[in-house]
Parts: structure tokens; C-alpha cells; sequence
């Protein structure tokens, strides 16, 4: 006769709580919400150091294009002039670059070259900015008064935003150095949301006859929300770059419909006036057009961030299927 012994387990019974377990999650769960202490604090600290400015101007600050320190009479309109129309110029640029770059690293390169240009896409992504300024400074804004602006003016001239003199340094070259900073970014995320398609998708197309352009073209309607998502997320860090575009945009706080002219952005203020702010008004009105820029930044990088994961998760739920 033969006795079975039961084998021991060390499994600890569901009602069993563990001290160590209570205090990872807790643990993790505060350095998660402290990221959103740290923006509450910020929004705070920058509302409340901008309450002169506020309570004096209003609404008007958003409106108003006088910029005079020595009147003491500030308005923000040159600077969001000046950043929209920067950041607009920069994806009009780097946008169909971008998305090239991004079709031919997930569709068309074979996997080994895949690997080497992605790496320098990357490594773009990583060069300060103050590099990039310096490089537009001694290199670009040559370039474009010889030979960019001179050309757009012969060719171009009878539009309003293609006229005036040759300066080289404007929003031209602001919008051209952003364009470059902001190309890494929309392709390394478009090539990573394209690789998210699944492959059913694109072997379904090709089994139907398609060819490999409309089969990308298929995969390029799929991921549209995330490349969506990809070109705010480029948008708010056109928003918000200081240096790059300091160096180069010519800092004159105006509103031109000329490309050529010089302008001001609201990162570029912040920089170049803030250790000159002499008086509480003046340093008020400084910290307000922080708050302005710190509120449309994270609205756009919100919005690109929710569409990115919409496409991402439907993406990876279609590939478990």
C-alpha cells in the first residue's frame, strides 16, 4: 500500500497582507502624483506672481501690441504673433520631411539601414539647442539673406509675406531652425505609430491586389490620430524653444506680415528681458506671458499625448487579436 503525501505549498492565503507590497504601491503612487503637485505648484506660484500685471491689464494683456517698459505699458499680442507664426512656419517646413522620413523607416528600408538612420534621427533629437542656434546663427542666416530671401523676393515678391529687405535673421530663419529641431521628433514618433499598424492590415491590402503605395497608404489612414498626435507633440516643442530661436528671430517686438522681418516669441522674452525687469509691473507682466506659454503648452502636449495612445492601444489590441 502506498501513502501520498500532499506536497507543501508556500503560497500565502488571499487575506494574507503583505507589508511590503502596501508600501511599493504607496511609494510608486506618490512619485506618480507628485509630478502633478510639481505642475499644480508651478501654475500656482506663476498665477500668483503675475497678479499685478493681471489686475491691471486683463483680458487686454492678450490683446494689446504695445511693449514699453519704461511706460509701463505691456501687451503680449508681438510675442503670441510671433511664437504662432515661428511654429506654424516650422511644420509647414518639416512636416512632409518628417512623414517621408517615417514611411521609409517603417515600409520601405530594410532593417539593418532601418536601424542606422533611426539612430541618427534620434541623435538629432538629442543636440542641445543653444547648438542648434549657434549653427543657425553663423551658418543658416547667411545662407538665407545671399540666397534664400533674395530668391523669394524676385520669384515671389507680390506676396505680402515674401516682401521687404534681405535681413537673414527674422521669422524666416526662426521658422526654418525650428522646422529642423521639430523634424526628429514627428518622424521618430510617426515611424513608431506606423509599426504599430498590424501587419493583417497591410497583408490584406497586398492580398487584394494592392500595391505597396496603396498599402502604405492604407497604414498612413490607420495611424492618423497618432500621427496627428505626433505633429502637436512637434508643435509644442516649437512652442516652446528659447535659445535656437533667440539667436536668430531678431527679438523686436512687432507684427509684420513679412516673413523677412524680424519678431519676438514669448519663450525669446522670457529670456532676454527677464534680468532686465526693474520693476514689480514689469516683472509681473514677464511672469504672465510664462503663464500664458505654460497653459498652451500643456493643453497641445495633452492633446498629442491622447492621441498617441488612442492609436497606439488600438493597435496593440489589434495585434493580440
Amino acid at each position: 500500500m502506498s501513502i501520498s503525501i500532499a506536497p507543501t505549498t508556500s503560497r500565502r492565503r488571499p487575506t494574507e497582507i503583505n507589508a511590503g507590497d502596501i508600501l511599493f504601491k504607496n511609494l510608486t503612487r506618490f512619485f506618480a502624483f507628485l509630478i502633478l503637485v510639481l505642475i499644480v505648484l508651478m501654475a500656482a506660484e506663476m498665477l500668483s506672481s503675475s497678479q499685478l500685471s493681471i489686475a491691471r491689464f486683463g483680458w487686454s494683456f492678450l490683446l494689446k501690441s504695445v511693449w514699453d517698459p519704461v511706460q509701463e505699458e505691456y501687451g503680449a499680442l508681438p510675442f503670441i504673433y510671433g511664437t504662432l507664426v515661428s511654429s506654424t512656419l516650422a511644420l509647414i517646413i518639416s512636416l512632409p520631411l518628417s512623414l517621408g522620413i517615417a514611411v521609409f523607416l517603417s515600409e520601405i528600408a530594410p532593417r539593418w539601414l532601418e536601424r542606422i538612420l533611426s539612430f541618427f534621427v534620434e541623435l538629432l533629437a538629442g543636440i542641445p539647442s543653444i547648438v542648434y542656434g549657434l549653427w543657425g546663427f553663423f551658418v543658416m542666416v547667411p545662407w538665407i539673406r545671399s540666397t534664400i530671401e533674395p530668391a523669394l523676393s524676385s520669384t515671389m515678391g507680390f506676396i505680402p509675406i515674401f516682401r521687404g529687405a534681405p535681413y537673414g535673421i527674422g521669422m524666416l530663419a526662426a521658422g526654418t531652425i525650428l522646422s529642423i529641431m521639430i523634424l526628429p521628433i514627428i518622424s521618430s514618433i510617426s515611424r513608431d505609430v506606423l509599426k504599430a499598424v498590424p501587419r493583417s492590415q497591410k497583408e490584406a491590402a497586398l492580398a487584394l491586389g494592392s500595391t505597396r503605395w496603396e498599402a502604405t497608404k492604407i497604414a498612413l489612414a490607420y495611424s492618423r490620430s497618432g500621427i496627428l498626435g505626433a505633429i502637436i507633440l512637434g508643435l509644442g516643442r516649437a512652442l516652446g524653444e528659447t535659445m535656437a530661436v533667440t539667436m536668430v528671430i531678431g527679438n523686436r517686438p512687432t507684427i509684420s506680415a513679412s516673413l523677412f522681418e524680424p519678431g519676438y516669441t514669448m519663450a525669446s522674452v522670457l529670456a532676454n528681458e527677464f534680468t532686465e525687469a526693474t520693476s514689480q509691473m514689469y516683472l509681473s507682466a514677464l511672469i504672465e506671458i510664462a503663464l500664458v506659454l505654460f497653459v498652451i503648452t500643456i493643453i497641445v502636449n495633452s492633446f498629442a499625448r491622447v492621441l498617441v495612445w488612442s492609436v497606439t492601444k488600438h493597435g496593440n489590441a489589434a495585434a493580440r487579436l
